[in-house]
């Protein structure tokens, strides 16, 4: 049996003191030391072997905040851990108390394509296990081969079509040993829902970017853009999954989202949910009305959806333990989950693919402020984000 963590933790816009990441942002010296605090105290915190971070923007700084938290997980280590000439020392209480350093050999960082000058940059992924990988992790933002999504006119005829050649964001594929296992895990960070507004040749802004001049329709439009956007990623995504998948191996994905569960983006990346019984449903190729699939078509098109779905780890969560509040993200009011955790039926526990299964489920979210209030603004020097960890434990042999 391995027992391990896994994490996915959205750092807000990680930098180095004085440089200017978006217009005329910046962290001061003393504010990047505050945030370097914070970030290494949820590290230490969180005592995750694997973590997929966001919103990082030089491997630089996220080494600074890992050195920090290996300095204080040693600290830590040397108060609470009895010396070897303890005849306690070997108490199951120690090992929880413990932290395993991390090894920066071990921590992958992909940089952002549009990455560009200060004052218009753009953040990238990180991934770090404890575990190491197997090969070395890759990058995915320009597509292979770019996707199309064709659009026909309701009642006939040709609508257009849209194109993505790479996406806002990488996407970072790591193969990781656990045990003796081998997990695929995926770390993204989808579009965010701020829309797109287009600036006219010659002009300094876009006219939506005009707050005294409010364009509604036109903001309208910059929100269905990203919406598209995000919606294309979603399918990149999900194509990886699906390879993944069919290959037999075992997948997590990781991330922000910037959706819930239930958006249809999120929908798109989880897969279909399969109907209870197919039995019942009128044939695609119907000729008569009680043309319909046979109990034994019913078992394959299950299967055939079941073996590609992800399952969200919160969900598992909340049904195992009644808890009914997980959050994520707060502003305006609303509170929502838009990191999430998913994970392929290897992990659910008692069906003839399980390899192991979700202990428990681990939300970080007191640091939250909800936007309205006047300090949110300050949550810059910590994360508008929680931090959310599963706790997963392999079985020693794969059933079969």
């Amino acid at each position: 049996m391995t027992e391990f963590t896994i994490s996915s933790f959205n750092v807000k816009n990680l930098i180095e003191a004085e440089s200017e990441y978006y217009q005329f942002q910046t962290y001061t010296e003393e504010e990047y030391a505050w945030k370097e605090d914070w970030l290494a105290e949820q590290l230490l915190s969180l005592n995750s072997d694997i973590v997929c971070f966001q919103e990082i923007f030089s491997a630089q700084s996220l080494n600074d905040v890992i050195d920090e938290t290996n300095k204080r997980g040693a600290a830590s280590n040397a108060d609470v851990i009895p010396s070897k000439d303890k005849r306690y020392r070997k108490r199951a209480i120690f090992k929880k108390l413990g932290f395993d350093l991390y090894d920066k050999k071990h921590m992958f960082f992909a940089p952002n394509i549009h990455d560009g000058e200060p004052g218009h940059r753009r953040p990238g992924l990180a991934i770090i296990s404890r575990f190491g990988f197997v090969g070395t992790p890759e990058i995915i933002q320009v597509l292979d081969e770019p996707l199309t999504i064709k659009f026909p006119e309701l009642g006939g005829g040709d609508a257009g079509d849209f194109t993505l050649t790479r996406t806002s964001r990488p996407i970072i594929k790591a193969r990781i040993p656990v045990g003796d296992k081998v997990v695929t895990v995926f770390n993204t960070h989808m579009k965010s829902k701020l829309g797109e507004y287009l600036t006219p040749k010659g002009a300094p802004f876009s006219p939506e970017a005009d707050l005294t001049n409010y364009d509604p329709v036109g903001r309208a439009m910059g929100s269905l853009r990203a919406t598209v956007r995000r919606m294309a990623e979603a399918m990149v995504l999900r194509k990886l999954i699906v390879a993944e998948l069919d290959a037999g191996n075992p997948v997590m994905v990781l991330g922000d989202y910037n959706d819930g569960e239930h958006a249809v983006s999120s929908e798109i990346i989880a897969g279909e949910k399969p109907f209870k019984n197919y039995a019942w449903m009128l044939r695609h190729d119907a000729e008569q009305r009680n043309d319909r699939y046979s109990n034994e078509e019913n078992l394959q098109i299950r299967e055939a959806i079941e073996s590609r779905a992800m399952v969200s780890a919160e969900k598992l969560f909340v049904q195992k333990s009644m808890r009914d509040m997980v959050y994520t993200s707060a502003f305006g009011g609303v509170y929502e989950s838009i990191d999430q955790i998913l994970m392929s039926r290897h992990f659910i526990p008692n069906t003839p693919h399980t390899i192991g299964e979700m202990e428990y489920f681990s939300v970080f979210n007191d640091h939250l402020t909800d936007g309205s209030h006047p300090e949110a603004p300050y949550n810059k020097l910590a994360s508008d984000h929680g931090q959310i960890m599963a706790h997963m434990r392999l079985s020693s042999k794969t059933k079969s």
